[in-house]
């Protein structure tokens, strides 16, 4: 397992720590597209297009980044 994160973290030129924190950035990001969505179900008038926007910039950080 050691040997396949220092293989990951190399193949994206990132520490550790970098990596943990855009993981992290990423993860929250989600979680937060998620639950809008989650509410936009329920209440259809709020967050109209609030979790397609963080799809697409989630999609455009991960291309650019990668």
């Amino acid at each position: 397992m050691i040997k396949e994160s220092k293989k990951h973290l190399n193949s994206v030129n990132e520490s550790y720590f970098e990596h943990m924190s855009i993981a992290a950035n990423v993860g929250f990001k989600m979680l937060s597209g998620g639950l809008m969505a989650l509410l936009h179900g329920i209440v259809p008038g709020i967050f109209q297009t609030d979790a397609s926007n963080k799809i697409k910039e989630l999609y455009e950080f991960i291309n650019k980044n990668r």
